[in-house]
């Protein structure tokens, strides 16, 4: 195999914004693997703030896989024994990790003539619906933002301002859809168990993240106290992380890029099944690359946040498409991914 990193920027169709930054554009790195002419490709959005992983830190890694990459062949193998490979090289880069191990997956139908999740074993016909994202804004805007979407089935509100309720009260006068919130570590924990009662009248169905990660102790009374079942997102990164949150959070939303790839992610679903707790996956504003890799994984969840491409302005590949919520599948081979935009820059080894 060969591989090739294609750099973008996606511009978002608003500014994005979560407790801790707001945001209009998305750097985002795309792995292609080559074999037999065949091309995968997988996605690792760039998060240095939080994460700190840069896109050339990323790309630089993953070229320098290029001589192990020349001795594999995924027909006669699979991702999970490439991932099993490389992880020793990208322990310290999961974000890098994900992006090659999403390609090998892409390609490894491509090259199989099946889809991912066929490939996987897994039947499609009871998917859970994606929500869709309403970042943090004056109420006005974020009342516009659902507006657009006033036929979706679910939404996933970003708070932690000072006027939470009051933005959770306005939205929830303007639809009736599945409501949901992501503090992404705002809250403290007083704030949460408080207002968990206030939500579950608004008819939220659960609180996510609303603590740092590493708030344990509060986490727990949090998890006893709370009128809302509580989901785990930073507190949660790989495949170890599954069982410490058992206890302390009733479910985790597994992220593909954090956790190292599709491989891991499947460990992680395994894990939270043994231990009855709640599935989600959700996205880090990823194109249709990374949501095309992510969908395979939609039979085993109970929920989904894999919005990512509707919050571009433009896009830049086709893959699977949404419509109200529902995921269809591309009729094309592995995750079903065709780059369609030309990227800012693509590196290959020497």
């Amino acid at each position: 195999m060969r591989i090739k990193i294609h750099e973008y920027d996606l511009p978002l169709k608003y500014k994005f914004g979560i407790s801790r930054e707001t945001r209009t554009v998305q750097k985002t790195l795309i792995a292609e693997l080559i074999e037999d002419g065949i091309s995968g490709y997988g996605e690792a959005v760039a998060n240095h703030r939080y994460y700190a992983y840069t896109f050339d830190q990323m790309k630089n890694e993953l070229l320098a896989l290029q001589p192990i990459l020349e001795d594999h062949k995924l027909y006669d193998s699979s991702p999970e024994l490439l991932w099993q490979t490389l992880k020793p090289r990208l322990s310290h880069n999961p974000f890098a990790l994900c992006a090659l191990d999403m390609a090998a997956y892409d390609l490894w139908g491509k090259l199989h003539k099946k889809a991912s999740y066929k490939l996987l074993g897994l039947n499609t016909s009871q998917n859970p619906v994606t929500d869709y994202t309403i970042g943090i804004d004056e109420i006005p805007i974020m009342l516009k933002k659902m507006k657009e979407f006033a036929d979706w089935p679910v939404f996933k509100i970003k708070v932690g301002t000072n006027n939470d309720i009051e933005i959770m009260r306005a939205l929830r006068s303007a639809t009736d859809a599945v409501l949901r919130v992501d503090a992404n570590c705002g809250w403290t924990a007083a704030q949460t168990i408080e207002y968990s009662f206030i939500l579950r009248e608004l008819g939220v169905e659960f609180i996510e993240q609303p603590l740092p990660a590493e708030d344990w102790e509060a986490m727990k009374s949090v998890f006893e106290q709370s009128a809302l079942p509580i989901v785990a997102d930073e507190s949660v990164v790989g495949p170890g992380d599954v069982e410490r949150c058992y206890g302390f959070f009733h479910g985790v939303n597994i992220k593909v890029v954090k956790c190292g790839g599709i491989t891991p992610a499947l460990m992680m679903i395994k894990k939270a099944r043994q231990l009855n707790m709640q599935v989600m996956a959700g996205c880090m504003t990823e194109s249709t690359v990374g949501i095309s890799g992510i969908s395979q994984l939609l039979p085993l969840l109970d929920s989904a946040d894999l919005d990512g491409p509707l919050l571009l302005a433009s896009d830049i590949a086709e893959g699977v498409t949404i419509d109200k919520g529902v995921i269809k599948y591309s009729e094309k081979f592995g995750n079903g991914v065709t780059l369609t935009a030309k990227p800012l820059n693509t590196y290959q080894a020497d």
